[in-house]
């Protein structure tokens, strides 16, 4: 592999994720300063996301697969429980801990998705426990402790229903992770997660149709904050990420992928001024400790 494409693999998988964590705390922002509602924002997101990657799955990679995902009964059928379990599940509790908490706080603790699979394994006797793996704990559990208690165990430092459904996040996440590896084992990334947001937004719809919200009132500023949450946030954050797989092998791209968390952290407590604890800075750094250990020891399968 040449050097220039291995430069532009490391740029799409720092872009990428970047613009992930970025996106959570614009997302932020829209429901806490603009009274956004977060089913639109969630509807919304799914949709256009969803039609944009199939978009440039069928002009730019094989387009047959775009369609021919449907024609095999049992894959429709997993595709569909893939959409609603899997991707609804995720972006809905992911944006909900950030609606009742912030971004950094709601990022953190969907990063617990690994040491959740790792427990899920462990008790399906799929693998066996190592010292790396009670390394990995320990320190989900201090980020944990540090991150929502701020060191004092008498209070919480973050509401109740933002760690909740931060969790929640956490446990869909895993199930995503695990669920999707037949699927990809057979079809495009991009056809797979294009539909699964799409099926996504279409059950969302069904519940909180897209075009009954008044967004007159919004200022401009808004408008622009709406597009980086969908396009850049969602879409070409994606995007990036499963191209980088292209020049990088998965483990370099799952161990850049931390890039997420620390840049939710960073935007939530320096442009949104959100208050930070010593604590839970200590707690941010276990997890994102967590992050790293699994991917420099282990080989993990690419966040899709």
């Amino acid at each position: 592999m040449n050097q220039s494409a291995r430069r532009r693999g490391l740029l799409l998988v720092m872009t990428g994720a970047t613009l992930w964590g970025v996106g959570g705390t614009v997302a932020q922002k829209l429901f806490q300063q603009y009274a956004v509602d977060i089913d639109w924002l969630v509807t919304t997101r799914l949709l256009i996301a969803g039609f944009l990657l199939l978009t440039v799955q069928f002009f730019a990679k094989d387009r047959s697969q775009v369609f021919g995902v449907w024609k095999n009964r049992r894959t429709a059928v997993q595709l569909i429980i893939f959409g609603l379990l899997g991707m609804l599940a995720v972006q809905y509790t992911y944006m909900a801990s950030i609606n009742y908490g912030n971004a950094a706080v709601a990022t953190l603790l969907q990063y617990l998705a690994p040491v959740m699979i790792i427990v899920y394994l462990l008790l399906r006797k799929q693998t066996v426990l190592t010292r790396q793996d009670m390394l990995s704990v320990l320190l989900a559990l201090s980020g944990c402790f540090f991150l929502l208690t701020n060191g004092s165990v008498s209070e919480l430092s973050v509401p109740a229903p933002a760690i909740i459904w931060g969790v929640l996040s956490g446990l869909a996440l895993a199930f995503y992770t695990l669920y999707a590896v037949p699927l990809l084992a057979q079809y495009d990334s991009l056809v797979i997660v294009g539909w699964a947001m799409v099926i996504g937004g279409l059950a969302l719809s069904v519940v909180h149709p897209p075009w009954q919200i008044d967004l007159t009132s919004l200022p401009a500023g808004a408008y622009l904050n709406l597009v980086f949450v969908i396009l850049f946030g969602t879409m070409i954050a994606f995007w990036f990420y499963i191209e980088s797989l292209q020049s990088l092998s998965p483990q370099e791209t799952s161990l850049l992928g931390s890039l997420e968390p620390l840049s939710a952290v960073l935007t939530t407590v320096f442009w949104l001024k959100e208050p930070f604890g010593l604590f839970q800075w200590v707690g941010t750094a276990c997890i994102i400790g967590m992050i790293l250990l699994l991917a420099l020891s282990k080989k993990p399968s690419p966040k899709h």
